[in-house]
């Protein structure tokens, strides 16, 4: 019986190895990942391709790897360490230093216990957002 080589979108591929859409779209553009086209052009890329990719990943240590990537759906996290935490009552600030930045969210305490977050702890902000406002400053 002949086994079936499931191919997927670079949208798919980019999900199931936890990177970016356009990270996966350099990787084809550039040689990296073969894929085939369709008649429109579209690239599709077999899954036993990404065979290699994911088990280099799982050789990774943990918080090298790309694998808790693929535990959400998410993909705008941005890994930092956590500078400061205050509970008061139900909810809990957390704020994160990633790089020269600093990111704030607003959790349940409930959460903060859970994770056993302190200060110290890598952490990262998992972004999820349809809307991002930009607001234009006025310089003096």
């Amino acid at each position: 019986m002949a086994t079936t080589n499931h191919m997927l979108t670079p949208r798919e591929a980019a999900r199931l190895l936890g990177i970016s859409y356009p990270t996966i779209k350099q990787w084809i553009l550039s040689g990296k990942l073969k894929t085939v086209q369709t008649p429109g052009g579209h690239h599709r890329i077999a899954e036993a391709t990404l065979r290699p990719f994911l088990a280099k990943d799982s050789a990774k240590p943990e918080l090298q790897s790309r694998e808790r990537y693929r535990r959400v759906s998410g993909r705008n996290q941005l890994a930092g360490k956590v500078v400061s935490i205050r509970v008061e009552g139900l909810l809990a600030e957390v704020v994160l230093a990633v790089g020269d930045a600093h990111v704030t969210a607003i959790i349940t305490a409930n959460a903060v216990r859970e994770l056993q977050l302190k200060k110290g702890d890598t952490a990262a902000a998992l972004i999820k957002s349809t809307d991002v406002m930009i607001e234009r400053l006025i310089e003096p």
